[in-house]
């Protein structure tokens, strides 16, 4: 099986060869998709071969050599109807010409599909090896180079598409093969399709009778989630949140009302002083927790952790018992299942019973290692999360659905309601005419809350479990063969010993003028400044990403995550000769 960016992604690349009858596979495919999409494989075809890089007008907006007719709405009153029309110049219509503008349809048809056609165009792009990961510029040459203000008159939709194609021009190519710099990479087809329906649909997540469809989806898939975590049946509760940091935030939330009611109504005067426990390399969402629900940030106890950066347990009752004795009461032990920095598991089932010794709310974020309990070969790393009170899980990283996508899941059914319900009777009138259990809304923090679930369930249709698990486990194994490419390779050092439990690789770069170097603070004042180098040297160039950061006593040393599908060996080999590349004058 070809690997993906493979194959069909590939032909971008490929040259025809100069025999019309034997055009070559791009163009063959070009010449055929022409047969049955017409303008839209015209404009990716002329992508693919060069007329899609032009540099784009910085001026007025240009017309679009590509582009097809542009035709204006009829008078008649059949809607849709098929009548010839006269050609559009979006030159001289606005925002008000479209719909719901009574002769607006013909108009916005078209301009929704040249919209249409630039983000075909672009995602294109964003799978073909031979172009930049990014168009780097710095901020002030963007803000010289384009005008970004906005004005009181509106402007045309001519202008307007120009804008839609200067923002992608210079977006990042989250999806491209090369790119590694976040956990969140990669670009899903269905997942794409998922998020255009629903922005189309527009609707809310509050309540049944406006979002029907979905508020059972995120029934069923939370449901679902619940049972792979383990709790019989996939009992509990749980809700779509707009990220891991807020996921983690409702755990703190859920877990001190549990402790202590009281506090919804009477607040932190009312209580004693709270303590929470986490490890020295686990988010920081957990203190911005502390400091959002008013517990301080000093509140969050840092925890040892070993060589590996996995929690030592009984650190983590040393200090509990340090917090008891000096009156202090200790509410939420939050472990992490892959931190961000060195992927790691802390010791789930240890810590589970140091938890219920003490009668501690547990929380597991998993919103990096969750994924891998979709895969067979690698959910052991979980062992004893099933034993959690609450866990939070981002399906938009390890599983790669489009942003945001995060699930706080939690096993006790209802509490999560009597934490956050106001009762507002304008929204969630208690004489309804259906089973009110599925009004979700007054147990979420927002008001507004975004369809994130259906991206989710779209793709695990799509896919199945099975789909998920084959894209967990490529990109474990490509993570492994960086690691052996590199463990033994000249002019690397890993950060710690060991193959990696997730698919962070923790490495430094060490250029020929450092190899022999003695190791003082000279030395490691000089490597410091390597990595951001070769990182700075990779944007201006634009030919993969990577990140980098320091942690505790270690200077800056990059940090690669794999989590797009995309990518493969050949992309792995490119990052290890492009950081030589750029490195060998450092």
């Amino acid at each position: 099986m070809a690997a993906p960016g493979a194959g069909f992604w590939s032909f971008g690349s490929e040259e025809g060869s100069g025999d019309p009858d034997n055009p070559g596979p791009a163009k063959a495919w070009c010449q055929a998709a022409q047969k049955f999409t017409g303008g839209i494989s015209t404009k990716l075809c002329a992508l693919l071969y060069g007329d899609g890089e032009k540099p784009m007008e910085t001026g007025a907006a240009k017309e679009d050599p590509n582009s097809k007719p542009r035709k204006a709405a009829c008078s008649c009153n059949k809607k849709p109807c098929g009548c010839p029309k006269e050609e559009i110049n979006y030159a001289f219509l606005h925002a008000s010409d479209l719909l719901p503008n009574s002769e607006g349809e013909a108009a916005t048809l078209s301009f929704l599909q040249d919209v249409v056609d630039i983000l075909l165009q672009y995602l294109v792009t964003n799978f073909d090896r031979s172009t930049k990961v990014i168009d780097f510029h710095y901020p002030n040459e963007l803000l010289q180079e384009y005008n970004w203000e906005l004005a009181d008159q509106p402007q045309t939709l001519e202008e307007i598409l120009l804008l839609c194609r200067t923002a992608l021009k210079y977006a990042i190519k989250t999806g491209h093969p090369r790119y590694f710099n976040q956990l969140s990479t990669g670009l899903d087809m269905v997942g794409l399709a998922a998020d255009w329906l629903t922005s189309t649909a527009n609707t809310n997540m509050f309540t049944y009778e406006i979002a029907p469809v979905f508020v059972l989806l995120e029934y069923v898939t939370l449901r679902k989630m619940r049972e792979i975590v383990g709790w019989p049946g996939g009992a509990g509760d749980g809700i779509f949140s707009p990220g891991g940091a807020i996921s983690n935030m409702y755990a703190m939330l859920i877990a001190r009302f549990k402790m202590f009611p009281e506090v919804k109504e009477k607040g932190m005067a009312a209580i004693p002083r709270l303590v929470a426990f986490t490890s020295e390399h686990s988010h920081f969402s957990v203190k911005k927790g502390a400091a959002a629900l008013g517990i301080g940030t000093d509140s969050v106890v840092l925890i040892r952790v070993d060589e590996r950066g996995k929690m030592i347990p009984s650190d983590l009752e040393r200090r509990i018992v340090e917090a008891k004795q000096k009156g202090f009461v200790p509410f939420l032990v939050s472990a992490t299942a892959g931190t961000t920095v060195y992927g790691a598991f802390d010791p789930l089932i240890a810590i589970a019973d140091i938890c219920k010794k003490y009668k501690i709310w547990m929380h597991v974020d998993g919103a990096w290692g969750g994924g891998l309990l979709m895969s067979r070969k690698h959910k052991w790393k979980l062992n004893g999360i099933e034993r959690a009170n609450s866990v939070t899980w981002n399906p938009h990283k390890m599983m790669g659905v489009p942003l945001q996508c995060s699930a706080l899941l939690v096993q006790e059914e209802g509490l999560m309601q009597s934490c956050n319900q106001m009762h507002a009777s304008y929204l969630f009138q208690q004489d309804k005419h259906y089973d009110l259990s599925y009004d979700t809304g007054d147990k979420a923090l927002q008001c507004g809350r975004h369809v994130d679930v259906f991206k989710l369930w779209l793709m695990w249709r799509a896919k199945g479990t099975v789909g998920f698990e084959a894209h967990i486990d490529k990109c474990l194994d490509l993570a492994e063969y960086l690691y052996n490419k590199i463990k033994n390779r000249e002019g690397y050092e890993m950060v710690f010993d060991g193959k990696p439990q997730h698919t962070n690789v923790c490495f430094w770069y060490l250029p020929p003028s450092l190899r022999n170097m003695e190791d003082n603070e000279e030395r490691m004042n000089r490597l410091s400044k390597v990595a951001p180098t070769i990182k700075a040297r990779m944007m201006e160039c634009g030919s993969t990403m990577v990140s980098y950061q320091p942690l505790g006593d270690k200077v800056n040393f990059f940090r690669m995550v794999i989590s797009n599908p995309s990518a493969a060996h050949q992309d792995i080999d490119f990052l290890i000769e492009e950081i030589e590349r750029l490195g060998q004058d450092l």
